[in-house]
Protein backbone atom coordinates (compact mmCIF):
# COMPACT_ATOMS: atom_id res chain seq x y z
CA UNK A 1 0.00 0.00 0.00
CA UNK A 2 1.25 3.36 -0.99
CA UNK A 3 2.34 6.16 1.70
CA UNK A 4 -0.61 8.24 -0.23
CA UNK A 5 -3.25 5.64 0.52
CA UNK A 6 -2.25 4.57 4.24
CA UNK A 7 -4.83 4.07 6.48
CA UNK A 8 -3.74 5.45 9.69
CA UNK A 9 -7.07 3.87 11.83
CA UNK A 10 -9.42 1.32 11.04
CA UNK A 11 -12.20 1.34 13.60
CA UNK A 12 -14.34 -2.05 14.11
CA UNK A 13 -17.91 -2.03 15.37
CA UNK A 14 -20.17 -5.32 15.48
CA UNK A 15 -23.37 -4.41 16.45
CA UNK A 16 -26.78 -6.12 16.62
CA UNK A 17 -30.02 -3.83 16.74
CA UNK A 18 -28.29 -0.23 17.42
CA UNK A 19 -30.14 1.89 14.40
CA UNK A 20 -30.61 4.70 17.13
CA UNK A 21 -27.27 4.90 18.03
CA UNK A 22 -25.30 4.39 14.44
CA UNK A 23 -25.59 8.01 13.37
CA UNK A 24 -24.41 9.64 16.61
CA UNK A 25 -21.52 7.15 16.94
CA UNK A 26 -20.53 7.50 12.82
CA UNK A 27 -20.39 11.61 13.80
CA UNK A 28 -18.61 11.15 16.71
CA UNK A 29 -16.18 8.94 15.58
CA UNK A 30 -16.05 11.45 12.27
CA UNK A 31 -15.22 14.86 14.62
CA UNK A 32 -12.38 12.78 16.40
CA UNK A 33 -10.72 11.59 13.05
CA UNK A 34 -10.65 15.31 11.49
CA UNK A 35 -9.72 16.91 14.85
CA UNK A 36 -6.71 14.85 14.63
CA UNK A 37 -6.14 14.92 11.12
CA UNK A 38 -6.18 11.26 10.80
CA UNK A 39 -6.96 8.88 7.62
CA UNK A 40 -9.09 6.55 8.83
CA UNK A 41 -12.17 3.66 7.75
CA UNK A 42 -15.69 2.84 9.99
CA UNK A 43 -16.26 -0.97 9.17
CA UNK A 44 -19.71 -1.50 10.96
CA UNK A 45 -20.51 -5.36 11.09
CA UNK A 46 -24.35 -5.81 11.17
CA UNK A 47 -24.99 -9.16 12.78
CA UNK A 48 -28.29 -10.02 11.50
CA UNK A 49 -29.89 -7.11 12.71
CA UNK A 50 -33.70 -7.36 12.81
CA UNK A 51 -34.18 -3.76 12.99
CA UNK A 52 -32.98 -0.56 10.37
CA UNK A 53 -29.42 -0.94 11.38
CA UNK A 54 -27.99 -2.21 7.96
CA UNK A 55 -30.22 0.74 5.72
CA UNK A 56 -28.70 3.34 8.26
CA UNK A 57 -25.06 1.70 7.83
CA UNK A 58 -26.16 2.56 3.79
CA UNK A 59 -26.96 5.96 4.41
CA UNK A 60 -23.68 6.53 6.13
CA UNK A 61 -21.59 5.13 3.71
CA UNK A 62 -22.93 7.35 1.06
CA UNK A 63 -22.24 10.05 3.16
CA UNK A 64 -19.07 9.09 4.30
CA UNK A 65 -17.10 7.09 1.56
CA UNK A 66 -14.75 5.99 4.94
CA UNK A 67 -17.34 3.96 5.96
CA UNK A 68 -18.12 0.02 5.22
CA UNK A 69 -20.21 -2.29 5.97
CA UNK A 70 -20.58 -6.27 6.36
CA UNK A 71 -23.95 -7.63 6.83
CA UNK A 72 -24.65 -10.98 7.97
CA UNK A 73 -27.37 -13.12 6.79
CA UNK A 74 -28.50 -14.03 10.63
CA UNK A 75 -26.78 -13.47 13.72
CA UNK A 76 -23.85 -15.33 14.07
CA UNK A 77 -22.16 -13.75 17.50
CA UNK A 78 -19.86 -10.80 18.63
CA UNK A 79 -16.70 -12.95 17.73
CA UNK A 80 -17.37 -13.63 13.81
CA UNK A 81 -18.52 -9.71 13.82
CA UNK A 82 -14.68 -9.39 14.92
CA UNK A 83 -13.49 -11.57 12.56
CA UNK A 84 -14.71 -10.27 9.71
CA UNK A 85 -14.14 -7.18 10.83
CA UNK A 86 -10.53 -8.15 10.94
CA UNK A 87 -10.04 -9.63 7.82
CA UNK A 88 -11.24 -6.21 5.78
CA UNK A 89 -9.20 -3.94 7.89
CA UNK A 90 -6.58 -2.25 6.64
CA UNK A 91 -5.21 0.11 9.28
CA UNK A 92 -1.61 0.48 11.02
CA UNK A 93 -4.03 0.93 14.01
CA UNK A 94 -7.11 -1.16 14.82
CA UNK A 95 -9.58 0.32 17.28
CA UNK A 96 -12.53 -1.51 18.27
CA UNK A 97 -15.97 -1.01 20.20
CA UNK A 98 -19.47 -0.97 20.99
CA UNK A 99 -21.95 0.17 19.08
CA UNK A 100 -24.41 1.67 21.75
CA UNK A 101 -22.48 4.48 23.05
CA UNK A 102 -21.00 3.43 25.97
CA UNK A 103 -17.64 3.09 24.37
CA UNK A 104 -15.78 6.73 24.01
CA UNK A 105 -14.49 7.66 20.85
CA UNK A 106 -12.45 10.37 22.40
CA UNK A 107 -10.40 7.72 23.59
CA UNK A 108 -9.21 6.74 20.34
CA UNK A 109 -6.29 9.34 19.79
CA UNK A 110 -4.58 8.32 22.73
CA UNK A 111 -5.20 4.41 22.22
CA UNK A 112 -3.61 5.16 19.01
CA UNK A 113 -0.59 6.78 20.84
CA UNK A 114 -0.07 3.63 23.09
CA UNK A 115 0.16 1.45 20.02
CA UNK A 116 2.45 3.94 17.42
CA UNK A 117 4.72 5.73 20.56
CA UNK A 118 4.57 3.25 23.32
CA UNK A 119 5.21 0.04 21.20
CA UNK A 120 2.27 -1.91 22.91
CA UNK A 121 0.94 -4.68 20.65
CA UNK A 122 -2.66 -4.47 22.25
CA UNK A 123 -3.96 -1.95 25.04
CA UNK A 124 -7.32 -3.38 26.74
CA UNK A 125 -9.92 -0.42 28.02
CA UNK A 126 -11.14 -0.63 31.51
CA UNK A 127 -13.50 1.24 32.62
CA UNK A 128 -13.21 1.91 36.00
CA UNK A 129 -16.17 4.69 36.33
CA UNK A 130 -19.04 2.42 35.26
CA UNK A 131 -22.48 3.82 36.26
CA UNK A 132 -24.10 2.85 39.32
CA UNK A 133 -27.02 0.25 38.97
CA UNK A 134 -25.32 -2.91 37.10
CA UNK A 135 -27.26 -5.81 38.45
CA UNK A 136 -25.63 -8.25 41.11
CA UNK A 137 -26.02 -10.58 38.30
CA UNK A 138 -23.61 -8.91 36.00
CA UNK A 139 -21.04 -7.27 38.30
CA UNK A 140 -20.19 -10.92 40.13
CA UNK A 141 -19.44 -12.79 38.10
CA UNK A 142 -17.84 -10.45 35.69
CA UNK A 143 -15.21 -10.13 38.84
CA UNK A 144 -14.69 -13.41 39.53
CA UNK A 145 -14.42 -14.09 35.66
CA UNK A 146 -11.68 -11.49 35.33
CA UNK A 147 -9.66 -12.91 38.25
CA UNK A 148 -10.30 -16.36 36.79
CA UNK A 149 -8.66 -15.24 33.17
CA UNK A 150 -5.67 -13.20 34.70
CA UNK A 151 -5.12 -16.11 36.74
CA UNK A 152 -4.83 -18.67 33.12
CA UNK A 153 -3.73 -16.67 31.24
CA UNK A 154 -0.50 -14.94 33.27
CA UNK A 155 -1.50 -11.58 32.09
CA UNK A 156 -1.65 -9.91 35.21
CA UNK A 157 -2.16 -6.06 34.34
CA UNK A 158 -5.18 -6.10 32.83
CA UNK A 159 -8.48 -5.53 35.21
CA UNK A 160 -11.27 -6.08 32.01
CA UNK A 161 -10.73 -8.71 29.61
CA UNK A 162 -14.15 -8.20 27.94
CA UNK A 163 -13.91 -4.17 27.64
CA UNK A 164 -14.87 -4.11 23.34
CA UNK A 165 -13.02 -0.71 23.45
CA UNK A 166 -9.19 -1.76 22.58
CA UNK A 167 -6.51 -1.12 20.21
CA UNK A 168 -4.20 -3.27 18.32
CA UNK A 169 -1.43 -3.18 15.97
CA UNK A 170 -2.37 -4.43 12.71
CA UNK A 171 -0.06 -7.42 12.84
CA UNK A 172 -2.01 -8.67 15.98
CA UNK A 173 -5.51 -8.80 14.38
CA UNK A 174 -4.23 -10.79 11.25
CA UNK A 175 -2.13 -13.03 13.27
CA UNK A 176 -5.38 -14.31 15.40
CA UNK A 177 -8.36 -16.46 14.99
CA UNK A 178 -11.81 -15.35 16.88
CA UNK A 179 -14.07 -17.59 16.89
CA UNK A 180 -17.00 -18.71 18.91
CA UNK A 181 -17.37 -16.59 21.65
CA UNK A 182 -13.45 -16.20 21.85
CA UNK A 183 -13.63 -12.51 21.70
CA UNK A 184 -13.68 -12.44 25.39
CA UNK A 185 -9.96 -14.05 25.27
CA UNK A 186 -8.41 -11.64 22.68
CA UNK A 187 -5.67 -10.91 24.93
CA UNK A 188 -4.98 -14.29 25.55
CA UNK A 189 -5.02 -15.47 21.84
CA UNK A 190 -2.48 -12.29 21.06
CA UNK A 191 -0.51 -13.60 23.86
CA UNK A 192 -0.23 -17.22 22.57
CA UNK A 193 0.60 -15.29 18.83
CA UNK A 194 3.50 -13.80 20.42
CA UNK A 195 2.18 -10.55 20.85
CA UNK A 196 3.08 -10.19 24.73
CA UNK A 197 3.67 -6.06 24.93
CA UNK A 198 -0.08 -5.76 26.16
CA UNK A 199 -1.17 -2.85 27.59
CA UNK A 200 -4.33 -1.13 29.61
CA UNK A 201 -6.00 2.23 29.27
CA UNK A 202 -8.68 3.77 32.06
CA UNK A 203 -11.45 4.90 30.00
CA UNK A 204 -14.68 6.97 30.32
CA UNK A 205 -18.17 4.52 30.77
CA UNK A 206 -20.92 6.41 28.83
CA UNK A 207 -24.56 5.68 30.25
CA UNK A 208 -26.77 3.16 27.82
CA UNK A 209 -28.61 5.80 25.42
CA UNK A 210 -30.63 3.44 23.36
CA UNK A 211 -32.15 0.17 24.37
CA UNK A 212 -30.53 -2.08 26.46
CA UNK A 213 -27.56 -4.30 27.06
CA UNK A 214 -27.67 -7.76 25.19
CA UNK A 215 -25.07 -9.87 26.82
CA UNK A 216 -26.10 -10.09 30.73
CA UNK A 217 -27.02 -12.81 33.31
CA UNK A 218 -24.99 -16.18 34.92
CA UNK A 219 -24.91 -17.47 31.32
CA UNK A 220 -22.31 -15.12 30.48
CA UNK A 221 -20.12 -16.72 33.38
CA UNK A 222 -20.83 -19.97 32.65
CA UNK A 223 -19.55 -19.89 28.94
CA UNK A 224 -16.88 -17.60 29.95
CA UNK A 225 -14.93 -19.89 31.97
CA UNK A 226 -15.66 -22.85 29.72
CA UNK A 227 -14.42 -20.79 26.67
CA UNK A 228 -11.47 -20.37 29.01
CA UNK A 229 -11.14 -23.99 29.74
CA UNK A 230 -11.08 -24.51 26.16
CA UNK A 231 -8.10 -21.76 25.01
CA UNK A 232 -6.02 -22.90 28.01
CA UNK A 233 -6.42 -26.90 26.82
CA UNK A 234 -5.88 -25.64 23.26
CA UNK A 235 -2.98 -23.91 23.72
CA UNK A 236 -1.34 -25.96 25.77
CA UNK A 237 -2.39 -29.16 24.10
CA UNK A 238 -4.37 -28.40 21.22
CA UNK A 239 -1.48 -29.12 18.75
CA UNK A 240 -0.33 -31.77 20.45
CA UNK A 241 -3.03 -33.76 21.94
CA UNK A 242 -1.32 -36.64 22.80
CA UNK A 243 0.45 -35.15 25.78
CA UNK A 244 -2.29 -35.09 27.66
CA UNK A 245 -4.34 -38.14 26.62
CA UNK A 246 -1.97 -40.30 26.09
CA UNK A 247 -0.33 -39.71 29.27
CA UNK A 248 -3.13 -40.00 31.32
CA UNK A 249 -4.51 -42.95 28.93
CA UNK A 250 -1.32 -44.76 29.86
CA UNK A 251 -1.13 -43.87 33.24
CA UNK A 252 -4.34 -45.49 33.93
CA UNK A 253 -3.49 -48.26 32.00
CA UNK A 254 -0.19 -49.19 33.52
CA UNK A 255 -1.94 -49.06 37.13
CA UNK A 256 -5.07 -51.45 35.89
CA UNK A 257 -2.46 -53.30 34.48
CA UNK A 258 -0.24 -53.50 37.79
CA UNK A 259 -3.66 -53.88 39.80
CA UNK A 260 -4.83 -57.16 37.76
CA UNK A 261 -1.10 -58.64 37.95
CA UNK A 262 -1.48 -57.53 41.70
CA UNK A 263 -5.35 -60.00 42.17
CA UNK A 264 -3.88 -62.76 40.03
CA UNK A 265 -0.39 -62.71 41.30
CA UNK A 266 -2.84 -63.23 45.05
CA UNK A 267 -4.36 -65.81 43.47
CA UNK A 268 -1.33 -67.92 41.99
CA UNK A 269 0.18 -67.67 45.72
CA UNK A 270 -3.24 -69.50 47.30
CA UNK A 271 -3.24 -72.25 44.56
CA UNK A 272 0.40 -72.28 45.54
CA UNK A 273 0.26 -72.96 49.14
CA UNK A 274 -3.57 -75.06 49.09
CA UNK A 275 -4.68 -71.86 50.74
CA UNK A 276 -8.71 -71.39 49.91
CA UNK A 277 -9.20 -68.58 47.84
CA UNK A 278 -12.36 -67.04 46.52
CA UNK A 279 -12.38 -66.82 42.25
CA UNK A 280 -10.70 -63.68 40.73
CA UNK A 281 -14.31 -62.52 39.05
CA UNK A 282 -15.98 -62.69 42.62
CA UNK A 283 -12.90 -59.59 43.34
CA UNK A 284 -14.15 -56.40 42.75
CA UNK A 285 -10.37 -54.61 42.50
CA UNK A 286 -10.49 -57.20 39.21
CA UNK A 287 -13.50 -55.00 38.32
CA UNK A 288 -12.41 -52.10 38.92
CA UNK A 289 -8.41 -53.20 37.27
CA UNK A 290 -9.98 -54.11 34.16
CA UNK A 291 -12.08 -50.94 33.61
CA UNK A 292 -9.17 -48.65 34.31
CA UNK A 293 -6.87 -50.70 31.77
CA UNK A 294 -9.95 -50.44 28.90
CA UNK A 295 -10.59 -46.80 29.75
CA UNK A 296 -6.87 -45.89 29.62
CA UNK A 297 -6.47 -47.35 26.06
CA UNK A 298 -9.87 -45.95 24.75
CA UNK A 299 -7.84 -42.44 26.20
CA UNK A 300 -4.59 -43.14 24.34
CA UNK A 301 -6.67 -43.97 21.21
CA UNK A 302 -8.50 -40.67 21.47
CA UNK A 303 -5.17 -38.65 21.69
CA UNK A 304 -3.77 -40.63 18.60
CA UNK A 305 -6.86 -39.57 16.39
CA UNK A 306 -6.80 -35.94 17.89
CA UNK A 307 -2.88 -35.55 17.04
CA UNK A 308 -4.23 -37.00 13.32
CA UNK A 309 -6.84 -34.34 13.41
CA UNK A 310 -4.84 -31.60 14.99
CA UNK A 311 -8.03 -29.56 15.83
CA UNK A 312 -8.17 -28.45 11.86
CA UNK A 313 -11.83 -27.62 11.41
CA UNK A 314 -12.78 -26.91 7.53
CA UNK A 315 -15.24 -23.94 7.77
CA UNK A 316 -15.59 -23.18 11.01
CA UNK A 317 -15.05 -19.42 9.94
CA UNK A 318 -17.42 -19.47 7.08
CA UNK A 319 -20.25 -17.53 7.83
CA UNK A 320 -22.68 -16.75 5.14
CA UNK A 321 -22.06 -12.53 4.36
CA UNK A 322 -25.41 -10.92 2.33
CA UNK A 323 -23.58 -7.92 1.63
CA UNK A 324 -20.82 -5.43 2.01
CA UNK A 325 -20.04 -2.32 0.87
Amino acid sequence: MSTENKIDISVVVPLFNEDESLPELHAWIQRVMHENNFTYEVIFVDDGSTDKSWSVIEELQQKDACVHGIKFRRNYGKSPGLYCGFRAAQGEVVITMDADLQDSPDEIPELRRMIVEDGYDLVSGYKQNRKQGDPLSKTIPTKLFNATARAVSGIHNLHDFNCGLKSYRKDVIKSIEVYGEMHRYIPYLAKNAGFDKIGEKPVHHQARKFGKSKFMGWNRFVNGYLDLLTLWFLNNFGLKPMHIFGFIGTLMFMLGFIAVCVVGGMKAYALFTATPARLITDSPYFFIALTMMIIGTQLFVAGFLGDLISRNSAGRNDYHIEKEI
